[in-house]
């Protein structure tokens, strides 16, 4: 999270720049792999168990990100 100084804070509160605000940094790859990594862990406890190649769309899918987690581990 970026610090802004309080003076450019001050100009952002100015009406005439209302709904200007500090542009977003777009995730990293990393930030992507926590997400997913997130994701699974998730899956995995609301299951109780890891998902599996031959579940439904969803399970499949958490497959196929946990496979993909390992693989660059």
């Amino acid at each position: 999270m970026v610090e802004w100084p309080k003076e450019l804070l001050e100009l952002f509160d100015d009406p005439l720049l209302d709904g200007v605000r500090p542009k977003v940094a777009a995730p990293t790859p990393n930030d992507r792999m926590q997400q997913k990594l997130a994701e699974v862990n998730e899956w995995i406890a609301k299951n109780g168990r890891e998902p599996r190649k031959d579940g439904d769309l969803k399970e499949k899918m958490m497959y196929a990100a946990m496979i993909a987690l390992r693989n660059k581990l």
